[in-house]
């Protein structure tokens, strides 16, 4: 009896460590999951990728290019052949009762649209596909809508995972222009971390590539990324090679920066940035994450994303890394309070204001209006006004 309970415990204990080192599991469920087996209840038209429907139609969908080194589909943990990516676009369909920082999913069975985020439709790409569609996809666009959003996960993260928390911000940030989910293959395990990094690492040129591809589509505009945990860790190395190579800023193209929750040693964070432009970057810290104070702890140093704007220690780090920084300690939900970038709505319209903005503003954000909402919230509803970076709320302060 002591021995099952012994193991029990550990199961348990496992499953919470797990889910602190997770870079983006924890997700809000939706009570009265569909039943196991059960097929997509709404009905929907297809006409030009955007999903129009009876009343039970989802509100919004949105298509997503996906760029992957898993060898597999969902939960895979090996990577393709020699690290090339395989790539697909998808749509993706969030139900019309979304609230801004929720993942509606169910909690066992097929997602119904009409409670759930889900996939509505997959199509694989080979690369001149890939390159093809996304063109089409830019061509005819103006202003802000010709900008490209690259979305890099982290640790312990499937592929739904990752393609619904990029549905979900780019309709709770109001982005106008065209996404795209690089994802790599996570062991999903709690021993797993170092197994992780390495694949990570190995990604790298795949990832560097497709940036270069998208950089060169003609009519693009800014290639903006936002990465977290250790997707940020993978995202450096990735922009530092191609600093190395020539090319930091992508030629010209590299919008935005934005770093969630760093999983990223600050000395190794100090040589990246060093060959970059850190104007371009923001990076959003959290004193009470726990996911990196456990990382902290295995690794033996500290993270960027737990640095404490309120210690007069960190504030001489912050103030000499040149990057913009967002302490969103307040913000912080659940035990783990990894995942705040995404689970607060004024955090994510703090994104989507920084997204949406023209190169040369310095207010408040500017939504084209050329661009097509027929699937967006209205956006009057979100709020773009600008969390200041703790120096400037310092500054006023004084």
């Amino acid at each position: 009896m002591f021995a099952r309970k012994t193991a029990a415990g550990f199961a348990l204990l496992s499953l919470a460590l797990a889910q602190t080192l997770s870079g983006c599991s924890t997700v809000s469920m939706a009570e009265g999951g569909a039943h196991p087996g059960s097929q997509m209840q709404a009905s929907f038209s297809n006409v030009g990728g955007l999903f129009s429907g009876g009343p039970d139609a989802p509100a919004y969908s949105t298509r997503i290019f996906v760029v992957s080194t898993r060898k597999g589909g969902n939960h895979s943990t090996e990577l393709t052949p020699g690290a090339v990516a395989r790539y697909s676009l998808d749509t993706i369909t969030v139900p019309p009762g979304h609230e801004a920082g929720d993942l509606e999913r169910p909690n066992w069975g097929a997602p119904d649209p009409r409670r759930h985020i889900a996939v509505a439709d997959h199509s694989a790409l080979d690369d001149r596909e890939f390159r093809s569609q996304l063109a089409a996809q830019i061509s005819g666009r103006v202003g802000l809508s010709r900008d490209v959003l690259v979305y890099v996960h982290g640790f312990n993260t499937s592929l739904d995972d990752a393609r619904f928390r990029l549905a979900q911000l780019v309709v709770d940030g109001n982005f106008s222009g065209v996404p795209v989910l690089f994802t790599w293959p996570s062991k999903s395990a709690l021993l797993a971390y170092g197994a992780d990094k390495e694949s990570a690492t190995a990604s790298r040129d795949a990832y560097l590539k497709v940036l270069n591809e998208i950089a060169a589509t003609p009519g693009v505009g800014r290639v903006h990324i936002l990465a977290h945990s250790m997707g940020t860790w993978l995202t450096m190395e990735t922009l530092r090679e191609a600093a190395l190579s020539g090319t930091p800023d992508l030629n010209g193209k590299l919008g935005q920066v934005l770093l969630a929750a760093p999983d990223i040693d600050l000395s190794v964070f100090r040589q990246q940035i060093s060959r970059l432009d850190a104007s371009k970057f923001s990076v959003f810290v959290s004193k009470g994450d726990r996911a990196l104070q456990l990382s902290a702890g295995l690794q033996g140093d500290r993270r960027l994303g737990a640095l404490d704007p309120g210690s007069s220690r960190d504030r001489e780090l912050i103030d000499g890394l040149g990057v913009s920084v967002y302490d969103i300690s307040a913000f912080s939900s659940g035990l783990i309070g990894h995942d705040n970038y995404a689970n607060a709505p004024a955090v994510v319209s703090q994104i989507g204001a920084t997204l949406n903005k023209a190169p040369t503003d310095q207010g408040q954000a500017v939504i084209d209006a050329g661009a097509d909402r027929s699937v967006r919230p209205d956006p009057r509803a979100i709020t773009t006004t600008d969390l200041p970076p703790v120096a400037e709320e310092q500054k006023a302060a004084q």
